[in-house]
């Protein structure tokens, strides 16, 4: 499996409750082996196979949870 890391800028976000709420939701992705959020910076840090996840798809979970997202 061939991982690759993408920060993602996130908008929305109110507490460090939110940035848990995204790592989860990545987590559950097929394809995503880690997700680190951080409220302070406003991203979120991911690790994942492009072969079974798309950026887009991440783009759109983060979306369906809530928040706005940006490479």
């Amino acid at each position: 499996m061939v991982t690759v890391k993408r920060k993602f800028q996130i908008k929305d976000m109110h507490c460090s409750s939110c940035a848990l709420t995204i790592d989860m939701d990545l987590e559950d992705l097929e394809g995503v082996k880690m997700a680190k959020t951080s409220y302070a910076r406003a991203e979120t840090e991911i690790e994942f196979d492009p072969e079974k996840v798309s950026e887009e798809k991440i783009l759109e979970t983060i979306k369906n949870a809530g928040y706005t997202a940006t490479l």
